[in-house]
């Protein structure tokens, strides 16, 4: 009769396992790979925000443009954006309203998920502004303002 001498649970002795300074090593070089790869991957999300922000402005812009076509004026700061998608409470304009200027008859957010800012301007007629990924007035790279006006 023929016994195994190995303990239950134990490794044969021809199996080889990974050994604590191999596996620290191996969490080390994926770690370094993690800190040089996701930086990249994190700036290229925020292009995309800034892509979208800007393809927004101009779907809002030539909207803005088409209710000017028809009504004769750009919208008010108290209409704001909203009568691109409603009709207007002012009987003139509402009569001269053409349906929804935008297809999906939502006003789009910018590429952070926040309402872009609408104000006339006498001069340039008007502005249709994203605050950025801060949320704030000004700011620098990501943080910059994008306006129609760029």
């Amino acid at each position: 009769m023929h016994r195994s001498l190995q303990v239950p649970g134990r490794a044969r002795p021809s199996a080889r396992a990974f050994s604590l300074l191999e596996m620290l090593i191996v969490i080390g070089i994926i770690g370094l790979i993690a800190a040089l790869v996701l930086p990249r991957i994190a700036a290229g999300f925020g292009k995309g925000q800034v892509k979208t922000t800007q393809a927004q402005l101009e779907l809002l812009t030539t909207a803005t443009e088409g209710f000017k076509l028809d009504i004769g004026r750009y919208p008010t700061e108290q209409e704001g954006l909203l009568v691109l998608v409603e009709k207007p409470a002012d009987p003139i304009a509402a009569a001269k309203w053409k349906a929804p200027y935008l297809q999906k008859k939502t006003i789009p957010m910018d590429g952070w998920g926040r309402p872009f800012v609408y104000k006339l301007d006498p001069t340039f007629g008007f502005e249709i502004k994203s605050l950025g990924a801060d949320g704030k007035e000004g700011g620098e790279g990501e943080n910059a303002d994008l306006s129609n006006r760029e």
